[in-house]
């Protein structure tokens, strides 16, 4: 499976971005589908993740009532939506990929795009 995010840009604080993830399957709706970051400095860290099944979701703390992690199976593409950023929300942005439920590290993801830079001044 190949993932391709964009949709990354610099936005002013208080504004919003929408970030796409392109997966490269025909079984693509099998798949949870993740987004994390890495802000500058720091470690990588989850962020949102739907369920294969597009029943379940799960959002950090941090992003949770801002951001909307959603998907269209017909275009194989998981998206975030990212309102109210704050110049915390600057990160790299990953998507990422695995069979089974949402898991919060990393490391139990098998398939990550190649990220996306969102930066968001003051």
């Amino acid at each position: 499976v190949q993932l391709q995010a964009s949709g990354g840009g610099l936005v002013q604080t208080g504004g919003s971005l929408r970030l796409s993830c392109a997966a490269s399957t025909r079984t693509f709706n099998s798949y949870t589908m993740s987004w994390f970051r890495r802000p500058p400095g720091t470690e990588q860290e989850f962020v949102a993740g739907l369920e294969w099944s597009g029943r379940r979701t799960s959002y950090a703390d941090s992003v949770r009532g801002r951001f909307t992690i959603s998907r269209d199976g017909a275009k194989n593409t998981v998206f975030l939506q990212m309102n109210s950023l704050k110049s915390e929300d600057t990160a790299v942005y990953y998507c990422a990929a695995r069979e089974g439920g949402i898991r919060r590290y990393g490391e139990q993801y098998v398939y990550w795009g190649q990220g996306t830079q969102v930066t968001v001044s003051s």
